[in-house]
């Protein structure tokens, strides 16, 4: 069992408030986790870096600052995944390597963007933005791995266009969605973010299925 959990995540913008919310955001939608490592006694930290770039040299970085933390990288796909691998899928898109002394355990993606995430919870959405929400606008598919990236926030804008929240913002509405999700529906619409949950569960050796408050 490990004794540490950090994960680099893309996104937040480039601004010390703003990664602060997409941060808060992305530990409430991973209390589950959060508390599990509290009672195996596992340190936890969500480090947000802004560009994917600077996501894949905070990970690396930690590799040598963090050698005994289970280090987790976590981007958007940017685009289909084609192949099991999770780095091979960066290093066709990305041509990114491997870092040495990581497997695929290391890297996780939001496929293919993190607003795949917000649309799997169409209930969540609806709540969330109240009158005025269309909920037609939002692309249907039971695996939103499958919508295609460009479509995505797209989706997310027209539908939201004239609620009373206004139109999705990227930062200021996802890191309050975040928080509201339901876990489960999420990790059943996205086989990537349940490898997530799984893999960081498996590491702590406590059980990868959904509890029943995942929320």
């Amino acid at each position: 069992m490990v004794k540490a959990i950090r994960i680099y995540i893309e996104g937040g913008g480039d601004g010390k408030n703003t990664k602060a919310l997409i941060r808060q955001g992305f530990s409430q939608f991973c209390k589950y986790l959060v508390e599990l490592a509290k009672t195996q006694k596992i340190h936890w930290d969500i480090i947000i870096c802004g560009s994917r770039n600077n996501a894949l040299r905070d990970f690396k970085n930690a590799l040598t600052s963090h050698p005994d933390a289970f280090n987790v990288l976590l981007v958007d796909a940017e685009a289909p995944v084609t192949i099991q691998s999770p780095w091979g899928h960066l290093k066709i898109r990305d041509n990114w390597d491997i870092p040495s002394g990581v497997d695929d355990s290391h890297c996780h993606l939001m496929v293919q963007a993190m607003e795949a995430w917000l649309i799997a919870d169409i209930e969540t959405l609806k709540k969330f933005y109240g009158q005025g929400f269309r909920e037609n606008a939002i692309p249907k598919n039971s695996c939103v791995e499958n919508i295609d990236k460009d479509s995505l926030e797209p989706s997310l804008k027209s539908a939201t266009r004239n609620t009373t929240k206004g139109e999705y913002h990227k930062i200021n509405h996802t890191s309050k969605l975040l928080a509201l999700l339901d876990v489960a529906t999420v990790r059943n619409a996205s086989p990537y973010c349940d490898r997530l949950f799984t893999t960081l569960a498996e590491n702590m050796n406590v059980t990868a299925n959904n509890p029943p408050d995942a929320k």
